[in-house]
């Protein structure tokens, strides 16, 4: 049947047929003792559905199939994970055409992606299928909201309705935006399982009822709604709560979300802003090692007498010559600490007294520096020491 069954002639009575196959269905105790993971399978259900691409008719019977089996039945948690996706293959092949149904391997490929840690078999998969057969009698024809909610989307929007006091002006918009909200309730009664309480067909009345609260539609109950659906709005109106409450914290939850990124967005514009400092700071900072710092101590002794003997040198070309006076041999006995008492850090001529000979090397290299030696006879040998350049 090409087209959809809710546009065709025979809708009314499929929907009549519908609502009395659910009157039929097994009443929901939520007596499983797994009942704490319940939305952690529906959730993984709707996922593998999704990938699967699965119809939304298929995805809301695979869960329901697991409510009523996890509801008559003590099961483990490794064991729920294979009866959730033979729940997902008998959905899939009741509700989609043959080549819709998933694979095993694509089953498996899921799985890994989803690190569940199994491995399924077809052997594994027939016995469950069977089991989950023979639990239900045999018959898969249960309805679900989402077999409901097409037909009810049918008549969900009227051209005398009124957007915030208003006509509306677009009923192509309105009806997508209604589309999209009726098909986001109806996932929601699917995460908690206080909705299988009620019938599929009034969660799927719920569903258009709470989208036209949601998008200020007014009146929020037609009489042409309540004609198709045969529920008027205070009979909707615990289920309707519900979902909207529901819409509540996922705003809320939204909002935070949203938060936390923007946070986390000026976290990393700080820190991006910091990095491209970084480089510059670098640059100007001082190496923590120093080549020459263990022989500081050794060259400290030597830089002041060595530069002031530089200069006088220096300032001795530069001045008159005075005449040199031979000192008495007692002249030359000055010891060691009279000559280094000899170099101040003035600038002036010095006497240097004993038998001491300086050297001066011009080099051509484009740094120009002066190389001493001196020597005394109480010194072993002689000691070469680069002097520091200057500008002659």
């Amino acid at each position: 049947m090409e087209e959809p069954w809710w546009k065709g002639d025979l809708a009314a009575e499929i929907h009549w047929t519908l609502r009395l196959k659910e009157l039929k269905l097994h009443v929901y105790k939520a007596h499983s003792p797994q009942i704490g993971m319940r939305r952690y399978f529906a959730d993984l259900l709707a996922i593998l559905s999704s990938r699967c691409q699965l119809c939304p008719t298929a995805r809301h019977l695979a869960v329901y199939l697991l409510d009523l089996f996890m509801d008559r039945y003590d099961v483990s948690v490794k064991q729920l994970y294979v009866i959730s996706i033979a729940c997902l293959l008998l959905a899939s092949k009741f509700e989609e055409k043959e080549d819709r149904v998933p694979k095993l391997e694509q089953l498996n490929s899921f799985a890994y992606m989803c690190n569940l840690n199994l491995a399924l078999t077809k052997k594994d998969l027939l016995k469950m299928e069977l089991l989950l057969l023979e639990s239900f009698n045999w018959n898969l024809c249960l309805p679900t909201p989402a077999h409901y909610i097409d037909y009810y989307l049918f008549a969900s929007v009227n051209e005398s309705d009124l957007h915030n006091g208003w006509p509306i002006t677009s009923m192509t918009k309105v009806r997508a935006f209604m589309e999209k909200y009726a098909h986001y309730f109806l996932e929601v009664s699917l995460q908690d399982h206080v909705f299988l309480s009620f019938r599929p067909s009034v969660v799927a009345a719920a569903c258009v009822g709470a989208s036209r609260v949601c998008l200020e539609i007014s009146p929020s109950w037609t009489s042409q709604l309540q004609l198709l659906t045969c529920y008027s709005w205070e009979y909707l109106a615990p289920c309707i709560e519900l979902m909207l409450i529901a819409h509540d914290k996922d705003i809320k939850e939204a909002n935070k979300e949203k938060d936390r990124v923007t946070l986390l967005q000026q976290q990393q514009q700080v820190v991006e802003s910091l990095t491209l400092q970084t480089p510059t700071q670098v640059l100007f900072q001082q190496t923590r090692y120093h080549p020459l710092a263990q022989h500081s101590a050794v060259l400290s002794q030597f830089h002041s007498p060595i530069q002031d003997l530089c200069s006088a040198y220096r300032d001795s070309l530069q001045a008159p010559r005075p005449s040199l006076t031979s000192g008495s041999s007692d002249d030359s006995l000055h010891s060691y600490s009279t000559l280094q008492a000899s170099f101040q850090p003035v600038l002036q001529t010095v006497s240097i007294q004993g038998p001491i000979t300086m050297q001066v090397a011009i080099s051509t290299e484009p740094r120009h520096c002066l190389s001493l030696t001196y020597g005394s006879s109480y010194f072993s040998g002689h000691h070469s020491y680069t002097a520091g350049c200057f500008n002659g």
